[in-house]
């Protein structure tokens, strides 16, 4: 098969450029000759007129060659150029051969060059729109995860990054977050993607939200437990916004896009305080709160009614470990004035086993 046909196939499949190909396949065939012939000077070049790739080695110009291999005499080296001289260096062509495992090395230095280069296609093409939402097609579910398709590109959204209510189902679109672009592939994946984390839910709120994304509201903070609920924190930049209303919309209007998106995960939208006590009382919603009480720097006591603690608890618990990690502070329940009735301590140590 001639070069040019070889080139062609890879064109076709691989979609890069000729020239690069061209040299890619020259370094490959040079890493095998060199291999063979490691005391050989080689060089191999793309002889575009017999369309070939030729094997050249250099030698010593010498009045008696001994060596044939390294070196050749005057008379036959002026046969190639009549001003040469003893001592000057002449690069001819090589006329050794290689084996079957040379040319199995010299398609591998091929195949990878290729993938290197490759590799630095979508880093270059990707990695500025790293922390970014963006559009998908599921191609392939597997048990780590599934296989996207961005367009001609593949990405991977790991299993572990995946909301509980998520289906992998293959031809469906999908949006998610492009959490990390790789220079190298890791596992033969090189974009990584992520539907659980609390970036992913801000970014979505700026795609549904005019207001978030042009910062006339602003999301303070954003705490999960993805498939079961998020806590956000906003505030306007203008004083006739309401950061709250104009987040959820009338009648939810706003936030439904959202809340389809992650598959009926709650989103407690609330408005943020530089009053600690106001902040928290918020944070526990929809628990309605009779008093807070700061003790320290990290702790917080509540006061409410019984028909409130279990909303200020939450299923297993979530909804004010979400509260603590929003504020800041550990939070204990009280009954009037009797010790507390539950309390979740070191939950900001430990928020990451809450996730």
């Amino acid at each position: 098969m001639k070069l040019s046909s070889v080139i062609d196939q890879l064109i076709e499949e691989r979609g890069l450029e000729r020239a690069i190909l061209s040299s890619i396949i020259c370094e490959g065939m040079l890493a095998a000759y060199s291999k063979k012939y490691p005391d050989l000077a080689l060089k191999v070049e793309h002889d575009a007129a017999t369309d070939e790739v030729v094997v050249f080695v250099e030698k010593t110009v010498i009045p008696t060659a001994s060596d044939n291999d390294q070196e050749i005499g005057l008379r036959k080296a002026r046969a190639f150029n009549t001003s040469i001289a003893t001592g000057d260096k002449l690069w001819l062509p090589f006329d050794g051969k290689i084996g079957r495992v040379d040319v199995l090395r010299a398609k591998q230095v091929i195949a990878s060059r290729i993938r290197q280069i490759e590799a630095s296609a979508i880093y270059d093409e990707f990695k500025s729109r790293e922390g970014t939402i963006v559009y998908g097609v599921v191609h392939k579910c597997e048990r780590a995860g599934a296989v996207v398709m961005l367009q001609d590109t593949n990405a991977f959204l790991p299993k572990t990054l995946t909301i509980a209510t998520d289906r992998c189902s293959v031809g469906h679109p999908i949006r998610a977050l492009l959490k990390e672009v790789l220079a190298e592939p890791r596992n033969e994946n090189q974009l990584i993607l992520d539907r659980v984390s609390e970036l992913f839910l801000q970014k979505l709120f700026e795609l549904e939200i005019p207001e978030v994304f042009e910062k006339l509201v602003e999301i303070k903070q954003i705490v999960r437990v993805p498939g079961y609920k998020s806590k956000v924190a906003v505030v306007s930049n203008d004083p006739n916004i309401d950061p709250v209303g104009t987040c959820i919309g009338v009648g939810g209007v706003r936030i439904k896009p959202i809340l389809k998106e992650l598959g009926g995960e709650k989103i407690d939208v609330i408005a943020w305080s530089d009053s600690l006590e106001v902040l928290i009382k918020s944070a526990l919603k929809p628990a309605q709160i009779n008093k807070v009480e700061i003790v320290g720097d990290h702790e917080a006591r509540i006061w409410l009614d019984d028909d409130q603690r279990s909303l200020a608890i939450g299923k297993m618990g979530q909804n004010i470990s979400l509260a603590s990690r929003l504020t800041g502070m550990n939070i204990s329940l009280v009954k009037s004035e009797a010790k507390p009735i539950l309390e979740f301590e070191s939950i900001l140590n430990n928020s990451e086993s809450d996730e």
